[in-house]
């Protein structure tokens, strides 16, 4: 454990992660040394922030644009928010100088109580840890469901107890930056190409990805999918005890989905847990991939399985996640804006059953989409593209034998809604599955997903 009180450490970034990471150092004792690349840092609001959290008396200090080589003297950690990549030059910088360089989970775990059950992977992460919060709250009295999930982990560590379930959703940035995070139960949904422009290669992605598990044992449990060559030859060298899902193959151990039912089998006897049918509310393979990895964390966190299905078959979808949003005209309007690259937007795909028009396209992580336009099969009657990638799709999309008099480009969002409206007609469904990140045109995807809910219900019949 680093020692920090009265001891500097630097903070690098200003959005929730940082600020909580300064606020929970301060409460420590420690000095923060908060510093933001961008110059247009409104160091103010930051400032208001932390007089919010810590009073006006705070004693962090703030720094913006080019790094102050000079405030690395005397420093022994600096805590990264997610977004900030570990071979920035400066992060570099202060590795040569012998800082230690911790991720905002770390810190947060070398404060907090109690036990961990993380959940990464490319998709599904939101959902899932959802779902295993939603679990955790019905049958334990002291949960908090934290990480990349949007609640600062800095900010429930001081309020755990060594009875406290927390259950967090872990990005691949954060992952890159543990040292003794050890969750109990882990949960490796699936790994395919995204962040690659971060990452670089497919091999550095998948090791981000498997560094969950890094300091688990065989008393721990790793929830893998069978069905994803990453997580399925992982499970052969993981070090804690393995627990697969199926979507496709009955398996002699393990969860599997075989004719509308999900299964749990153990030493080749299956048992019937539920059908996704009528005993879910959530739609597509990719939910039942879902809820099965949930089913298998929560179990192996001693939940009961009469519990934990009873909370599974009153869970609702994550906003945002194809989401039912109304019919309009008889059209059917679905927001899938977190498929932020292309196996969420496939997933998006595969969950509809009629004719779809489809608004596709946003910014640019260095991803190809011949495996996203293949997933169309037919389903996709009209490809509404918008920003930084349309083009990019659209080439795509002809190479693939996607028919160019169906692709139609917009400049605005609004425009590429009314382009849908007046495209769509009673028995369709308008989809929006960007398998792109929302930058340059919104701040978020939550934001993009507000937008397009809010043109849906404006809509007139």
């Amino acid at each position: 454990m680093i020692e920090v009180k009265d001891k500097r450490v630097i903070v690098v970034g200003t959005g929730k992660s940082g600020i909580g990471s300064a606020v929970l150092l301060e409460k420590n004792g420690a000095v923060p040394v908060i510093y933001d690349g961008n110059e247009q840092t409104d160091t103010g609001a930051v400032r208001a922030q932390l007089c919010e959290k810590l009073g006006c008396d705070t004693r962090a200090k703030i720094y913006t644009g080019a790094f102050p080589r000079e405030i690395t003297a005397g420093i022994e950690l600096a805590v990264l928010s997610p977004g900030v990549p570990v071979d920035a030059e400066f992060v570099v910088y202060m590795k040569e100088q012998g800082i230690h360089i911790w991720g905002e989970v770390e810190l947060a775990y070398h404060f907090a109580r109690g036990r961990v059950l993380a959940i990464t992977g490319t998709n599904g992460k939101t959902t899932t840890t959802s779902l295993v919060g939603q679990i955790m709250q019905e049958y334990f009295d002291s949960v908090y469901i934290v990480g990349n999930i949007g609640n600062p982990y800095t900010d429930a560590a001081p309020l755990m107890r060594e009875d406290t379930v927390s259950v967090a959703e872990i990005s691949s940035f954060q992952l890159e930056t543990i040292e003794d995070f050890h969750p109990q139960v882990s949960a490796i949904l699936n790994i395919t190409p995204d962040h690659l422009n971060r990452h670089h290669t497919m091999e550095n992605y998948a090791a981000a990805k498997e560094a969950v598990t890094m300091n688990q044992t065989k008393e721990d449990f790793c929830i893998l999918n069978y069905e994803n060559d990453y997580t399925r030859a992982f499970g052969c060298r993981c070090p804690a005890s393995v627990v697969y899902f199926s979507s496709a193959q009955k398996l002699e151990d393990g969860l599997y989905y075989e004719g509308d039912e999900i299964f749990l089998a153990r030493h080749g006897v299956s048992q019937r847990l539920l059908n996704v049918k009528t005993d879910m509310n959530l739609v597509g393979v990719c939910n039942i991939e879902n809820v099965m990895a949930a089913i298998g964390v929560s179990m192996c966190a001693g939940v009961p399985m009469n519990h934990i299905l009873d909370t599974v078959k009153r869970f609702v979808a994550v906003e945002h996640r194809i989401e039912y949003v109304a019919v309009k005209r008889g059209v059917v309007y679905y927001n899938d804006s977190k498929a932020t690259n292309t196996d969420a937007a496939i997933q998006g795909i595969r969950a509809m059953d009629r004719p779809t028009v489809l608004i596709g396209g946003g910014y640019d992580k260095g991803s190809t989409y011949d495996d996203w336009i293949r997933s169309f099969d037919g389903k996709v009657k009209k490809l509404v593209l918008i920003g930084q990638t349309r083009e990019k799709i659209a080439e795509c999309a002809v190479n693939c034998g996607f028919d160019q008099r169906d692709i139609l480009f917009a400049d605005t969002f609004d425009e590429a809604l009314e382009t849908c409206v007046r495209e769509s007609e009673a028995g369709d469904a308008v989809l929006l599955s960007p398998a792109c990140a929302s930058w340059g045109m919104f701040p978020n995807y939550e934001v993009r997903g507000c937008q397009f809910k809010a043109y849906v219900k404006g809509i007139k019949e």
